[in-house]
């Protein structure tokens, strides 16, 4: 008789902060595959004050428990690891985990980062096979000016180096977009048939349309104004000055920009809502499960990335804020990239437009009226309706089907309505 799958999803990257986009996915992705199997997620750390986000179907574990437990709001990725002595004391705690834990599972899924494949090859060393997901090659996109940025650069390539060696290791890549595998392909010269395409899902009992008039008056928010929304963070990957300076230009009326999220770039943003006479309103961080009142209470979501800050211009990761801003019945205004360009129809469920100060401008001097944005938001509803979870965590399963064998003792977990080994994968 089968047993229940035992899987491992580890963030050797990441400790965990429940605002933070990658925690968010980790954990929707994990309570989505806790319907066909025992769930473990492993993040670097392990603060206190983020331990209640966790969904009851998980089990959670540091993978360095050494590492500060009071929640900073950083996510390690971003900030850690750079110091190569670090690396290597880091490699050495991650080699312990896969050994302590090696036969507990059947199953290791190793969330990308910056030496993206170690985890798993020190489980594979123990028997335990598994999967890595990417959701960004991490390429080098910043200019070389100085002694200090080329010593980044150098760290850079040895850890990029380290990311191809061991990610060829694996048996099997999961890419988030079909840009991302070609990425993948390009810069770590994984062989293409190792890397299926699967894209994130939706939460859609939680991003939902709800009433716009009971959102604003919760959140004291102007019930006649056209409102614009921002979500996430403020950082080079997302750039809300073209917004802001556009804004400035045109100066329309009746219209307010709220801002909800946090990041280094915040005190620039900050700056130039302030030279601006229309209102911009920062509400800071706020609990995940908030997120979607702010979204109901806005007319027209934004998501403003940098194209520059991308490899060769390209997005190539799937965008998790805007599929959520859609399920709630929000047009969306973002940039015609990668996965953006099939999600958003332009002038049907939102705007595709370069993020410039001239093209922002542009917008703001011919913003539609509410009803037509209402409108708009019913279409980018109906475009993302049949995202979950649930089909993300069958995807992960199905593209791993061949390393989940009844000799491993694991079985083959049966969906409710439909198993992982009768999905069609994009390879």
């Amino acid at each position: 008789m089968n047993k229940r799958l035992s899987i491992c999803y580890a963030a050797p990257g990441h400790g965990m902060v429940s605002t933070s986009g990658t925690t968010r996915n980790i954990l929707s992705l994990a309570a989505a595959l806790a319907d066909w199997a025992d769930v473990t997620v492993a993040f670097r750390s392990l603060p206190e004050l983020e331990i209640s986000a966790a969904p009851p179907n998980v089990t959670l574990l540091a993978i360095d428990p050494g590492v500060g437990r009071m929640s900073n709001g950083i996510d390690d990725e971003a900030t850690r690891g750079v110091n190569p002595l670090s690396h290597l004391k880091y490699f050495r705690t991650v080699s312990s985990f896969a050994r302590r834990h090696a036969g507990v599972y059947d199953l290791v899924f190793e969330k990308g980062w910056r030496v993206s494949g170690y985890l798993l090859n020190a489980f594979q060393a123990h028997g335990t096979r598994g999967a890595v997901i990417e959701n960004d090659a991490r390429c080098w996109t910043e200019p070389r000016r100085d002694l200090r940025t080329w010593m980044k650069y150098a760290l850079h390539c040895t850890a990029q180096g380290l990311a191809g060696h061991y990610s060829r290791r694996a048996p099997v890549i999961i890419a988030e977009t079909e840009e991302l595998r070609a990425q993948l392909v390009k810069v770590r010269n994984i062989p293409e048939e190792k890397i299926a395409v699967v894209p994130l899902g939706v939460d859609q009992k939680l991003f939902r349309p709800a009433d716009q008039r009971e959102a604003r008056l919760s959140l004291g928010i102007h019930p006649d104004k056209t409102i614009l929304l921002y979500v996430g963070g403020m950082d080079k990957y997302h750039d809300l000055s073209p917004v802001l300076d556009g804004l400035r230009a045109a100066n329309p009326r009746n219209l307010e920009v709220h801002v909800v999220g946090d990041g280094e770039f915040r005190a620039r943003y900050f700056e130039k809502a302030n030279a601006t006479a229309v209102p911009v309103v920062f509400h800071g961080r706020v609990p995940h499960a908030s997120v979607p009142r702010y979204i109901a209470a806005a007319d027209l979501c934004l998501a403003p990335y940098c194209g520059e800050a991308f490899y060769d211009g390209v997005i190539t990761f799937s965008t998790l804020k805007i599929p959520e801003y859609m399920s709630c019945a929000r047009p969306v205004a973002s940039i015609p990239s990668g996965e953006i360009q099939r999600l958003i129809q332009h002038e049907v469920s939102g705007f595709l437009f370069p993020n410039t100060a001239t093209a922002w401008e542009g917008y703001f001097q011919a913003v539609p009226d509410r009803a037509e944005l209402a409108a708009m938001g019913q279409a980018a509803r109906r475009s993302v309706v049949g995202r979950s979870w649930g089909k993300t965590a069958l995807a992960y399963l199905g593209a791993c089907r061949s390393l989940i064998t009844d000799d491993a003792g694991s079985g083959r977990p049966a969906g409710p309505n439909q198993s992982p080994n009768s999905l069609e994968i994009r390879h």
